[in-house]
């Protein structure tokens, strides 16, 4: 990304929320309008223009400890504006100490936006310690940095997500011109407008404003010592009496998973697990992706015993990944969460519809990217893609060229023409020379595919289908397929992308009985999302944790922790 890409992000910034007060600020003969800045003989815009010079010749200057990471727009910046200094005003200098300072609850490092040399700087001022022309240059340049360094990472996200993946297709946020975006920086500045500045970049949706909530309450818990860890032992169940119990209590306490009710009556045996402890691990069970069923297991204990410090590590990935894609969430749209193991069906910013999901094993992920759906087709048939044969089925051809007969998949040669799969030598094929054939199941209820599927144009050839194996949909973890996204409501999900009266499940189930395949276009493309979600902020306040199935979260956190997207300077 270029130096104009970080400008350019400013002013997209600024045009979020504040629009009307940019448009008038740029009405030609406005009395609000800002002026050309002229040239102001003053000892320290001398200081800021020295400071400036060496900037553009000797990029990594240091003030109090602190490196200036965008230093070519920095010096744009203060070259537009005639080196006239910007940051003066003591109430300008807090309202940034308090916004960088506020970047925490966003799982951004105040300390990477120079939060103690600026409030090392604040402290001077309120002191009124004398202050040479160098300290206030040096404070100029330190404060617009972490300013523009700040907007910056919470508009477009701190790690480029393209980095971590060479699947990654969704749009980044708009991003006007170099000019417009100092402009309206500038402007911006002048009246002071920092911490506005900061919310019309981060993203709108509700979600994110959520999780913001969410981080706050977790850190919250960890500064009050987090919850207590339950040692192992036997499966606790219902009705049973186990001395780790009160500990069950107090951890369910401290995630409000267990709230208690005044007046309510209080158990003789505090080691007895009674049905409000049962309610409250079910609860529990429900936000972690668990089967619900009260009993406290090796898997629910796990989940138990997970520290605040990894729950808030978890938080604040989901944070940076909210920030790359929840600009992509408006309007009516399918999103799969491929960690969550859910599609929903998105309306007004809520989901209206969701369903379990079965997705790609651990050799097999199934693709983080978007497109839009297009078709759906009823009875497909399975044309089997070439990894899939070569590792699933060719094996079992070699065994028994009659293997696939039994799944009704025929054997095509180049013209369509069906193959006696005994009469080829399938020994000489494998991954280095695959088959002349096409692998074709017939539709029908034991089709892979089911008996729908929903199509979007990707060149991973994944997409949401049914699937005749339904037992898959009951499991906890459901990384089962080799790719694609298997949906346990997928007429369901058909109808809605459809939007047709025409097409209700009466009429699909019609189609359905002629056991001939049928394709039908929407009159309208459906965005859908692929997405991958280990901590979610439900509507009533509580945090939904998944597992990290494919291990991204990793990679993605020493990311946040060290990385920083930055323009490349030529």
């Amino acid at each position: 990304m270029t130096h104009r890409s970080i400008a350019a992000v400013v002013a997209a910034v600024a045009t979020t929320l504040f629009s009307p007060f940019t448009a008038f600020a740029q009405q030609p003969g406005s009395a609000a309008a800002v002026p050309p800045v002229t040239a102001v003989a003053n000892p320290l815009a001398e200081a800021i223009r020295e400071r400036i010079d060496h900037l553009r010749y000797e990029k990594h200057q240091d003030v109090r400890g602190a490196s200036i990471i965008v230093p070519e727009l920095v010096a744009k910046y203060y070259e537009a504006q005639q080196f006239q200094p910007a940051w003066q005003d003591p109430a300008k200098l807090d309202a940034l100490v308090a916004s960088i300072d506020d970047l925490r609850n966003d799982g951004l490092d105040p300390n990477d936006y120079h939060l103690e040399a600026l409030r090392s700087y604040r402290l001077d001022v309120r002191m009124k310690s004398p202050l040479t022309l160098q300290d206030r240059a040096d404070l100029e340049l330190l404060a617009t940095d972490a300013f523009m360094l700040g907007l910056y990472h919470v508009y477009l996200g701190k790690v480029d997500p393209v980095k971590l993946s060479s699947q990654w297709n969704f749009a980044q946020r708009p991003i006007p011109s170099v000019e417009e975006g100092l402009q309206r920086f500038s402007a911006r500045l002048a009246a002071g407008e920092i911490r506005e500045a900061f919310d019309s970049a981060r993203p709108s949706h509700v979600w994110y404003q959520r999780g913001r909530e969410r981080l706050q309450e977790y850190r919250a818990i960890a500064a009050a010592g987090g919850w207590p860890s339950i040692p192992d032992g036997p499966a606790m169940k219902p009705g049973m009496v186990d001395t780790r119990v009160p500990m069950v209590r107090k951890r369910l306490e401290v995630t409000k998973d267990l709230v208690s009710t005044p007046g309510a009556a209080v158990a003789e045996d505090p080691d007895l697990y009674d049905a409000t402890l049962e309610q409250a691990v079910k609860a529990f069970q429900d936000r972690h992706g668990l089967t619900p069923d009260g009993a406290i297991g090796p898997g629910t204990r796990a989940a138990m015993n997970v520290s605040v410090a990894q729950r808030i590590d978890q938080i604040r990935i989901n944070l940076e990944r909210g920030r790359w894609t929840l600009h992509e969430m408006k309007g009516e749209f399918v999103l799969v969460d491929v960690a969550g193991f859910y599609a929903s069906y998105f309306r007004n910013d809520e989901p209206i519809w969701t369903s379990k999901v079965v997705v790609g094993r651990d050799e097999r992920e199934t693709p983080i990217f978007r497109s839009k759906i297009t078709y759906v087709v009823f009875n497909p048939t399975w044309t089997i893609p070439p990894g899939i044969l070569v590792k699933d089925k060719l094996p079992d051809l070699k065994r028994n060229p009659g293997a696939l007969k039994k799944m009704n998949i025929r054997v095509l040669d180049g013209s369509g023409r069906e193959v006696n799969p005994y009469s080829v030598n399938w020994n000489q094929y494998g991954p280095s020379r695959l088959p002349p054939y096409q692998f074709v199941q017939d539709p029908g209820p034991n089709n892979a595919l089911g008996l729908v599927k929903v199509m979007f144009p990707n060149p991973y050839l994944v997409y949401l289908h049914d699937s005749p194996a339904k037992s898959l949909f009951e499991q906890d973890q459901r990384t089962f397929s080799s790719g694609c996204i298997r949906v346990q409501k997928a007429f369901e999900l058909a109808e809605l992308v459809l939007n047709d009266p025409q097409w209700n499940r009466q009429s699909m189930d019609a189609v359905i009985a002629t056991k001939e395949t049928r394709t039908v276009n929407l009159k309208q493309p459906v965005p859908v999302l692929i997405l991958y979600w280990t901590a979610q902020p439900r509507p009533d306040g509580q945090m939904v944790f998944r597992n990290d199935v494919y291990g991204r979260d990793l990679a993605t956190l020493a990311a946040l922790n060290s990385d920083f997207r930055l323009p490349v300077l030529h």
